[in-house]
């Protein structure tokens, strides 16, 4: 009887030691590169860490930066994918350059928007947490890249975004990308492209009577930006800015659940310039509130989404066979 009774709880006991040996085996396998200016870690920029990383990597690597301010400018490539990306404080973790268009590069190239980046990543199921990526060219520098983002599966969590025109470029039609609890500050155009990104509860910060978005979403992708439960603010000068002007025809940017802020015109949005792209865009809005959020004052050529249109846009429906969270 005592002999029966054992039988029956080993191969549960097995199994226990199975999922434990699992833990620890799945749990070694993430390798970790420490990144410290003060040479406490294994490299002292960041670049020196994306380098070692192997061309086709398949494994998770966990690149952990110390407090400090590193000015460089980053890049990694397409074939580097699994890469996390984790600062030790948001604050005082900073990656910064500044390069923005006219400046002259080391090789004699002359900088524009698309080589202005202080931080580029190309790489698939790139993650970033905890930390600053800026541009400080300057207030009038123009076009001034902080964080170019390319790869699909792209995560941003808790970071900061911060600089003047032109911040975050979500440069690639094909990318997926989720931020959460971000912050993002800019003049004109901030965040621009033609990825298809959400952003939850993030802040969004207008420091010039510009746009705060410049989509390009491809006609044929049924959504371009996606901002739920964000905060809008401005500089307390900013009267006029506008939630986005449509880089190409068919820009696509919704505001659900935001609070928009007195910085915001009345009638929400704008035009690309003198074009008709007006007649194309997908700009919308749902439930907002704020100072600058009433329905009745935005352009005819903007849309307030019904309820059941509302309930359609979710991470399910905005990433098909992907799930950030």
């Amino acid at each position: 009887m005592h002999h029966g009774k054992r039988l029956f709880f080993f191969p549960g006991f097995l199994l226990f030691i199975f999922f434990i040996l699992l833990g620890h085996f799945t749990n070694a396998q993430v390798k970790k590169l420490v990144v410290a200016q003060d040479g406490t870690g294994n490299y002292k920029t960041v670049q020196e860490a994306f380098n070692t990383i192997p061309p086709n990597n398949k494994k998770s690597i966990l690149i952990y930066v110390k407090k400090g301010v590193y000015r460089e400018k980053i890049y990694l490539d397409s074939t580097r994918n699994f890469v996390t990306l984790e600062g030790e404080d948001k604050f005082t973790t900073i990656l910064i350059w500044n390069d923005h268009t006219g400046k002259v590069s080391p090789s004699g190239d002359s900088i524009n928007t698309r080589t202005s980046w202080s931080c580029k990543i190309r790489a698939d199921n790139f993650t970033a947490r905890n930390i600053t990526f800026e541009n400080d060219a300057g207030f009038t520098a123009g076009q001034a890249v902080a964080m170019e983002s390319d790869g699909d599966k792209a995560i941003f969590k808790n970071c900061r975004f911060v600089g003047n025109q032109d911040i975050l470029f979500t440069n690639n039609e094909k990318s997926r990308q989720y931020y959460e609890h971000c912050y993002i500050e800019g003049t004109t155009d901030f965040i621009f492209g033609s990825s298809t990104v959400w952003f939850q509860q993030c802040h969004i910060h207008s420091k010039k009577n510009s746009h705060v978005t410049a989509a390009s979403t491809p006609k044929e992708h049924p959504f371009g930006y996606v901002f739920n439960d964000c905060v809008l603010t401005g500089d307390t000068s900013i009267h006029s800015a506008s939630l986005g002007r449509p880089w190409r025809p068919y820009g696509s940017v919704i505001y659900m659940h935001c609070y928009i802020g007195p910085q915001i015109r009345a009638e929400g949005w704008s035009n690309w310039n003198t074009t008709d792209y007006f007649k194309t865009a997908r700009y919308s809005e749902y439930n907002n509130y704020g100072p600058s959020a009433d329905p009745l004052r935005r352009v005819s050529w903007s849309k307030q989404l019904t309820e059941q249109e509302a309930k359609q846009v979710t991470l399910k429906n905005v990433f098909p066979g992907w799930d950030p969270k």
